[in-house]
């Protein structure tokens, strides 16, 4: 029997049950929406998550005091205070790996401008720290050397700070504000950069000379951590293993002595951030293929009630000419038929609901090609593979034993 006559007996047959036709592929709509949709949301904060790290800055190599594992005891990176500017200064002198290298101190502060104030960080660095975070000075200028040697108290500030300070459109620069009753002049406003994965408002800053911020605003020698940028992404691991050797012959650390230091780097952020993201892409794409999988029980379990209620009829056409295979055939048809349509309306929904997230949840969404075509083609299997086992019985079928069938 022609492949065309199948289909329209198939689709007959389909037209005579649509309420049940649609409750057994609702199964398979609420499936592969619920795969596009997680696939979507995985995709999304995979992009964001490379986003926020790339905002870190490029080919970054961080430097943290302590190290995570010190004297028997796990402690996180920055939980001693082992690193100070000479640190920094060596590093930039040494280590041939490293383009740019600028120590770093932060304090939360009370900022005032006239009688608005405002709470933020404060962080004190090289000039060289605005192009190792890829920042970049929308207005005004960016604080010199000499302002580092002299310790003056000048300082760039981020859109949000500028916002709540001034307001709204205001320029800031050469407006004073006053940190911990300290007068600063502003001299540069930072390009906006926005929040990143954490949740981090990264326009809510204030930086000024390190000298600056250490002398006048701290005390003590230690610094929070050094940044640096490697000269190109391939030199990242040469950078980190240069600057762990010039550390330890820095701190005189003996062969048997752990780093009292971390080093990390943008990459190893990135892996681990990504490795997670991956995880939990496959976690949930694999949740929702569950309900993929029971819209496929459906299938199987509606195609076995019509195979008993249609026994007569595959009888009768087996009596006048009909093959096994052309019962097989037809059933299978009427399957694939169901997860086929049942997909396509699930992708358009999936697509929609992905759509929904995006807007009223707030989650970054990344719909791909890829995703709708692994589940179309996933609704696709599910439907041959539940189609399979209704669809053979209904071949294996008896003429003789069927017609008799009440």
């Amino acid at each position: 029997m022609k492949l065309l006559n199948l289909i329209k007996i198939a689709s007959r047959s389909l037209s005579k049950n649509k309420m049940r036709v649609f409750l057994t592929m609702l199964g398979i709509i609420i499936g592969v929406a619920s795969v596009i949709s997680m696939l979507a949301i995985g995709e999304g904060s995979r992009q964001n998550i490379e986003a926020s790290v790339s905002s870190l800055g490029t080919n970054t190599v961080m430097i943290y005091p302590g190290s995570v594992n010190q004297g028997g005891v796990r402690m996180g990176a920055g939980s001693y205070s082992t690193l100070t500017q000479k640190d920094a200064d060596v590093l930039a002198a040494r280590c041939e790996y490293l383009t740019e290298v600028s120590p770093v101190v932060m304090r939360s502060s009370q900022v005032i401008a006239g009688s608005q104030n405002w709470h933020t960080m404060v962080v004190g660095g090289y000039n060289s720290y605005i192009s190792i975070r890829s920042l970049k000075i929308e207005s005004g200028n960016l604080f010199s050397s000499g302002d580092q040697r002299n310790a003056a108290k000048v300082c760039v500030i981020g859109q949000t700070v500028s916002t709540n300070l001034f307001g709204e459109g205001t320029g800031p620069v050469g407006q004073f504000i006053r940190i911990n009753s300290i007068p600063f002049r502003v001299i540069g406003l930072l390009e906006k950069k926005g929040q990143n994965t954490f949740g981090q408002d990264q326009d809510d800053i204030i930086i000024a000379p390190f000298s600056t911020v250490q002398k006048r605003m701290l005390s003590g020698m230690y610094v929070n951590n050094i940044l640096a940028s490697a000269r190109s992404e391939g030199d990242m691991e040469n950078a980190k293993e240069q600057v762990t050797e010039i550390l330890r012959l820095q701190h005189k650390l003996s062969p048997d002595d752990e780093d009292d230091f971390t080093v990390r780097s943008q990459a190893d952020i990135a892996n681990v951030f990504g490795s997670i993201s991956k995880v939990l892409t496959i976690l949930l794409a694999s949740i929702a293929s569950i309900s993929l999988l029971v819209g496929g029980i459906g299938i199987m379990n509606i195609m076995l009630v019509s195979v008993t209620e249609r026994t007569r009829e595959i009888g009768i056409r087996m009596a006048v000419g009909a093959k096994s295979r052309d019962v097989l055939f037809q059933f299978m048809i009427e399957s694939v038929f169901i997860s086929f349509i049942g997909g396509l309306i699930g992708i358009l929904f999936g697509i929609l609901v992905s759509q929904l997230v995006a807007r009223f949840g707030g989650w970054p969404v990344v719909i791909t090609a890829s995703s709708v075509l692994l589940s179309f083609a996933f609704s696709a299997i599910v439907g041959i593979f539940f189609g399979w086992y209704p669809a053979r019985k209904a071949a294996g079928l008896n003429p003789i034993d069927a017609l008799r069938y009440e």
